[in-house]
């Protein structure tokens, strides 16, 4: 038994550059694709309709190099929180669809450990002032997803800081609370001495 051989026809010159050549545009346009839905999508939910029309004591929307779209609704004076402050806000908390998440009139929390975007524009904001956010997935929750929150979820906020001090001064606030509640030094409790 012989076995024959079947001529393989030579491939031109540069045939297999153009290939790759073509892989890696696929690739390109299939990743510029898929970067264009995201912002588009990011986009959507911080349309102009997420925020106040500028002016009457609105500022235009800034964006800032992370992504974070902040504007003051009305602006606060003074300084700002730092990253080891403490601030005390009141919140809501939207998302692009419309449905609230999460909402306080009043709470305490440190600047840090929050979701990036939360803690960014916190340190943009003033005593008294109002400020709308939106937060996109990679500096909200990202891929995680909770009972109330969907993985990739654009976060909306309403935010108005009350008022913010220092990690110091709080940790000064709670013990002289304590000592109050346990009583001054040398005092004796109510009810020890008869007629009290």
């Amino acid at each position: 038994m012989s076995v024959t051989t079947v001529p393989i026809p030579p491939i031109e010159k540069g045939s297999l550059t153009k290939l790759w050549a073509g892989v890696a545009v696929a690739v390109l346009v299939a990743g510029g694709a898929a970067w264009w839905g995201t912002e588009k999508a990011v986009s959507g939910a911080c349309s102009a309709a997420a925020f106040a029309p500028e002016g009457k004591g609105a500022s235009a929307v800034e964006r800032t190099a992370s992504g974070l779209r902040f504007q003051a609704v009305h602006a606060g004076t003074g300084p700002m929180p730092t990253e080891t402050d403490v601030v005390l806000v009141s919140y809501k908390g939207t998302l692009s669809t419309g449905k609230e998440f999460d909402s306080n009139p009043r709470a305490a929390f440190p600047v840090q450990g929050l979701v990036p975007g939360f803690s960014e524009a916190l340190k943009k904001m003033q005593r008294g002032g109002s400020y709308k956010l939106c937060i996109p997935p990679a500096l909200g929750y990202g891929t995680q997803a909770n009972e109330r929150i969907p993985a990739n979820s654009t976060l909306l906020f309403d935010v108005e800081l009350i008022d913010f001090k220092s990690m110091a001064e709080v940790q000064a606030l709670q013990q002289q609370q304590q000592m109050q509640q346990q009583g001054a030094p040398g005092e004796l409790p109510p009810g020890i001495i008869p007629g009290q």
